[in-house]
């Protein structure tokens, strides 16, 4: 597929030019591989466009959570699990495992992505088949009872279903590991007679019980609405003794709890998919197309390998700034949070935007001379009291005054919230100046110039034009105007996220 093709000739085009260093290929030779991976590239766009094309022409109406519908929106809307594995943020950006191959589905069907989490399984069930979500991506256990609820795609794994269990408390003193084992569980038939809590809604409650029948003793088995993660903590806590989760999860859990064992297998491989709306075949069909050739690729095992075996992924879930575990964006976070709330601003679009301008570094200085936190250019930092020696809170504090003043500037006629925002937004990038500009071209060429996304947004996108910015009614010239256009979008996208992850 696309990006497949892409990537594999990115790596043999990069092997190329490193040989061209060494054995001083001619320029001709450097030209003829580059105008052939752009002729590539070309060619996997149009062909990826035109498969999709011929598609949407076979069908006569969509569901809502059928291709037609996706792509007409230009938007997949997909349910995951948010958890130190699957979604979560880490120093502000969005990761994870299910996430990073969301993000190359969504490139593959040329959409943008919007990532929504819900723990309760039948909730997520009845939002996909009333077609509020496109997509369930989770390790979801293929079984018969689903499969009259929800349509699966191709098996994107196998695994096993494992007891979670503590190692005794003096495990580590213990002289032989026959003596550890003594004390745990390997057979299921030694659960009779314990308890086990799970997850509620999950495929494990139900398995437990075939096994209490088939073992023929009592399995007391607790459904509990807490994440399965939230579960496993409580094992390696001392709270509960026993739950159950996926092989996978179990192993990188033991990984951040030492204390932990995974090792008794509860169930036999099964295989794991993701899910789609039970009457739409269309978006199935365009996903397993994606799965066959992505699960064979080297990104697919490079992803997996980092979030299931790299020990950096390891360090990341132990960080204060991974949201599922230390439940922090930055370290700033307080200061925003106060400064925001004096100023009536979310504090997740405030920490979405510091994040855009600096990754939350206060020592930063842009090319043009824009430093600290906030990105301030001289003039405007001196306006509001502030230099580069300047505390955080001060720069902070100031970045938000701008924004203040920056809101007075704009008419009342934008009076629509979010594009209002998107406005404040587009001006602390380019300048209100600018911002202008574009709104008197919207007016010249029949748009709306109270509304930044597909009216406004298309001239400050192409200031950089001379046919724009030569044009009689622009006072202020050119503008980097594809910057600005991307810097709205980039931050209003991590805002989602951070309404996902975060309460306000």
């Amino acid at each position: 597929m696309i990006y497949e093709r892409i990537y594999y000739f990115s790596i043999v085009f990069g092997l190329a030019y490193m040989r061209m260093k060494s054995t001083i290929l001619s320029k001709a030779t450097s030209l003829i591989l580059m105008v052939g991976f752009l002729l590539l590239f070309t060619t996997c766009l149009d062909q990826n466009e035109q498969r999709i094309s011929d598609i949407l022409e076979q069908e006569d109406e969509y569901s809502f959570s059928c291709l037609g519908e996706v792509v007409g929106r230009g938007r997949l809307i997909a349910l995951t699990d948010y958890n130190s594995i699957n979604y979560f943020l880490y120093r502000g950006e969005p990761m994870g495992y299910q996430y990073e191959k969301l993000k190359l589905l969504a490139d593959y069907l040329d959409v943008n992505l919007e990532v929504r989490v819900n723990s309760d399984l039948n909730k997520g069930f009845e939002e996909l088949n009333s077609g509020e979500v496109d997509l369930i991506a989770m390790g979801l256990t293929i079984t018969q009872a689903r499969s009259q609820r929800i349509n699966f795609t191709k098996p994107h794994s196998q695994t096993r279903q494992v007891l979670v269990q503590r190692k005794p408390v003096n495990w580590r003193k213990m002289k032989t590991w026959d003596e550890v084992e003594s004390h745990l569980i390997r057979s299921p038939l030694d659960l009779a007679d314990h308890t086990v809590y799970v997850q509620k809604g999950s495929i494990f409650a139900s398995h437990l019980k075939s096994l209490s029948n088939e073992i023929g003793d009592t399995i007391h088995i607790i459904q509990d609405n807490r994440e399965i993660e939230e579960l496993i903590t409580a094992v390696a806590e001392g709270e509960i003794d026993y739950t159950v989760c996926d092989e996978h999860v179990g192993l990188v859990n033991e990984k951040y709890y030492s204390v932990l064992d995974v090792k008794t297998a509860v169930s036999f491989p099964q295989n794991i998919a993701w899910a789609v709306n039970k009457d739409c075949d269309s978006l199935k069909i365009e996903i397993n197309n994606w799965l066959a050739t992505f699960q064979e690729s080297p990104a697919a095992a490079y992803i997996y390998n980092k979030y299931f075996h790299s020990p950096r992924h390891i360090y990341i879930a132990k960080s204060e700034y991974h949201s599922a575990r230390g439940g922090k964006i930055s370290k700033y976070d307080d200061i925003i949070k106060e400064i925001s709330a004096k100023n009536g601003w979310d504090w997740r679009l405030l920490a979405s935007l510091i994040y855009q301008e600096s990754r939350f570094h206060p020592d930063v200085r842009s090319w043009v001379g824009a430093f600290g936190i906030m990105q301030l250019m001289p003039n405007t930092a001196q306006v509001y009291g502030v230099d580069s020696t300047s505390s955080v809170e001060d720069q902070i504090a100031a970045g938000v005054k701008f924004i203040k003043w920056l809101d007075r500037q704009l008419p009342e006629s934008i009076d629509l919230p979010e594009e209002r925002t998107k406005f404040i937004l587009a001006a602390y990038n380019v300048g209100i100046a600018h911002v202008y500009d574009g709104r008197r071209l919207a007016i010249k060429y029949g748009k709306n110039p109270n509304v930044w996304t597909d009216n406004v947004d298309f001239f400050i996108l192409n200031k950089s034009n001379p046919k724009y910015y030569r044009d009689s009614v622009v006072r202020y010239g050119y503008a980097r105007g594809e910057e600005t256009y991307n810097f709205v979008i980039e931050i209003l996208s991590r805002y989602e996220h951070y309404k996902t992850v975060f309460e306000n």
